[in-house]
């Protein structure tokens, strides 16, 4: 009997040996076909390979990662921190401390509001402080613009704590 003759009677739900010939009625061969009722020969096979279904032992209520990341984009933000007016120095620091406080309170996403920079004699200070942070911080994930500030906020999906 090959696999293809096994995948079939499982599909059914015909569970039994599938060998034909006759029977030399010993009491082995009531052993073997009371076995083969009880172990079905898929399940014998996927035991015999060590082959593991995934999918069975997933928790049905847990999303997928591209799941969780779909529905935090369109998530609001949990919290959000403005760092207008601070100097780089301070706003690093002050990005330090809301990362380390949003991770701790389990939040899943954040806004920061940075502000367009137009102030700025040479670029956006505050911006690139803010990329240069996200890029730093090991539990900040996925970025972007933010939807109501536009480009003087981002948004940050921070990453789940692996326990």
């Amino acid at each position: 009997m090959d696999f293809g003759e096994i995948l079939n009677q499982w599909e059914q739900g015909d569970y039994k040996s599938g060998k034909e010939g006759g029977n030399t009625g010993g009491a082995s061969d009531d052993f073997q076909k009371q076995a083969r009722k009880t172990v079905h020969p898929i399940d014998a096979w996927l035991r015999t390979n060590k082959i593991i279904d995934k999918d069975a032992l997933a928790d049905p209520d847990q999303d997928s990662a591209a799941e969780r990341r779909r529905r935090l984009r369109l998530k609001k933000p949990d919290d959000q921190i403005d760092i207008h007016g601070l100097t780089r120095d301070e706003a690093w620091t002050a990005l330090g401390h809301f990362f380390m406080n949003s991770r701790d309170r389990g939040l899943e996403k954040v806004l920061i509001i940075h502000g367009k920079g137009n102030h700025s004699q040479d670029k956006a200070v505050l911006k690139h402080c803010v990329r240069d942070f996200l890029e730093q911080c090991t539990f900040a994930g996925e970025s972007g613009q933010g939807e109501t500030g536009g480009s003087g906020s981002t948004w940050v999906l921070l990453k789940q704590s692996r326990n």
